[in-house]
């Protein structure tokens, strides 16, 4: 599934070789896939970090990060789903959350307390869309570009699971459990550098009560990756918290 440089010409005729002629000769897995060598890989990496730590709500800074960074956590994840039967459907049909994937009036109507009401419930009352979820460029294997994308787009029902906002200390919280659960040096780094900008008071509820609530939560359970939630809609919240060993939130 890798991308495969192209040896249709052994050397440029113009002198030039090696790593830019190479490039030059890679094709693109997927939809908007942008080949890139380990450098330019390492500079993507630095650059989204900085501007992800001057601000965290630079999404597509979090984006790059996340790709560049995950060559080792990614492959796991992908293992992971692969030696789960759940996962491995999830990996062979490929669903996708976005709101063309949606039925939002069906969602509506769930009772309260169910996973697809829920989930909606804090898609609205949190003013954003799944389809803001940006699309992989730089993973150079197809199945985890997937994964990523995976990940990325069952990020607000992490949300939902936990009980937690998208301010700031709601999304430490939730990275604090991604970082436990995924490895992504991205969910570290952003769980890490993160409370920085909280108030004394905020880092005090953090310190004392919500990080040690997300590590525990997030060691004790199963791979968040390998649960189908499209097919989970009507499942109450707390039910599959107990399924996944998620403890309730605090």
């Amino acid at each position: 599934g890798r991308a495969r440089p192209s040896h249709s010409e052994p050397r440029g005729r113009d002198g030039r070789g090696g790593e830019e002629e190479e490039m030059e000769g890679w094709h693109p897995l997927y939809p908007g896939h942008i080949p890139t060598s380990p450098l330019q890989k390492a500079l993507l990496a630095a650059g989204s970090a900085v501007m992800a730590l001057y601000d965290p709500y630079r999404h597509d800074m979090v984006a790059v990060l996340g790709e560049t960074t995950g060559c080792l956590a990614l492959p796991n994840l992908r293992d992971k789903m692969k030696n789960h039967p759940e996962g491995y459907r999830i990996l062979q049909e490929r669903p996708r959350i976005r709101l063309s994937t949606l039925d939002m009036a069906r969602l509506q109507g769930l009772p309260d307390g169910s996973l697809g009401r829920e989930y909606v419930r804090f898609l609205e009352d949190n003013k954003v869309s799944p389809d803001t979820r940006m699309p992989p460029k730089f993973v150079d294997d197809e199945e985890l570009a997937y994964v990523i994308q995976r990940y990325r787009e069952v990020h607000d029902l992490m949300h939902t699971l936990l009980g937690m906002p998208t301010n700031m200390l709601g999304e430490v919280v939730v990275k604090w459990f991604e970082a436990i659960q995924t490895g992504l040096p991205m969910c570290v780094l952003g769980a890490a550098f993160g409370p920085v900008r909280l108030s004394t008071r905020k880092l005090q509820v953090l310190a004392t009560e919500l990080i040690p609530w997300a590590i525990r939560s997030g060691l004790n359970a199963s791979c968040v990756l390998n649960v189908y939630y499209e097919q989970r809609w009507e499942q109450p919240v707390e039910s599959l918290r107990e399924e996944l060993g998620i403890f309730p939130p605090p």
